[in-house]
């Protein structure tokens, strides 16, 4: 955002070429640059739903002793949970162990419903960092249901950016999360139990995904709780670094 206009654009080193149109589609260059410093960094799109990954990393399945899914496991965080980079994520009312969890986001660039495994690249936009912050507590307090949506759904608890990167090889990636600039998480994307084609095939047979939408691939080992006035920062090489606050 800059002087109150929200826009989009694209990275030339210190500087954002601004762009008119769809994002996902035809958007057009102009002739317009902003230096990086002067605009307000937003969630680079605008999801209609963030699906987010349970035990999709082989790593982390084996310390928690669970098995190998034979299905993507997920839930949906809501849309008064996402955050801007930069932001502040904000403890809620309710006590509880509040962990921090860093992901790769799938960046979802065609409306995508029952495609193949072999069709479902084209349907990828890009790809971006989250948090996919939780109230650890709450998660499994009521034995008869597992509370997953009400853990993760907090206000200010899916923050996301700072960019979306194309043109990357999810299985080179590698995610690192710090936490006040100590190194937590370093793992590869190449762990993951589902691609990124069979994640969007297997969900867009569940559900219609929309330009914009996300896919939170999950996290691996080295999660851990956050006090009040920490900063988390998670971080992919080709993406950049998504920088929050806790309060």
């Amino acid at each position: 955002m800059h002087a109150g206009v929200i826009q989009f654009g694209t990275l030339e080193n210190d500087r954002i070429r601004v762009y008119t149109g769809d994002m996902f589609s035809n958007p057009l260059p102009s002739d317009k640059t902003l230096r990086l410093h002067a605009v307000k960094l937003l969630t680079p799109t605008q999801p209609s739903k963030i699906i987010a990954m349970w035990n999709n990393f082989g790593a982390l399945g084996r310390k928690l002793n669970l098995a190998k899914p034979a299905e993507p496991l997920y839930l949906i965080k809501a849309p008064n949970s996402y955050l801007n980079p930069g932001e502040t994520i904000r403890k809620p009312s309710c006590e509880g162990k509040v962990a921090f969890e860093g992901e790769l986001g799938i960046v979802i660039g065609k409306p995508c419903k029952g495609v193949s495994e072999a069709e479902a690249m084209n349907h990828v936009f890009g790809y971006t960092c989250g948090n996919d912050v939780t109230v650890v507590d709450i998660l499994h307090r009521d034995p008869s249901f597992a509370q997953w949506v009400r853990a993760k759904g907090f206000d200010t608890f899916c923050p996301f950016g700072p960019a979306v990167a194309t043109g990357l090889d999810p299985l080179s990636l590698i995610v690192t999360t710090r936490l006040n600039g100590e190194l937590r998480q370093d793992y590869p994307i190449s762990d993951m139990h589902f691609s990124v084609a069979q994640l969007v095939s297997l969900i867009s047979n569940d559900m219609t995904l929309d330009p914009g939408d996300i896919i939170l691939c999950g996290t691996s080992v080295g999660v851990g709780s956050m006090k009040p006035g920490s900063i988390v920062e998670v971080e992919i090489a080709g993406i950049g670094k998504l920088g929050n606050r806790f309060e």
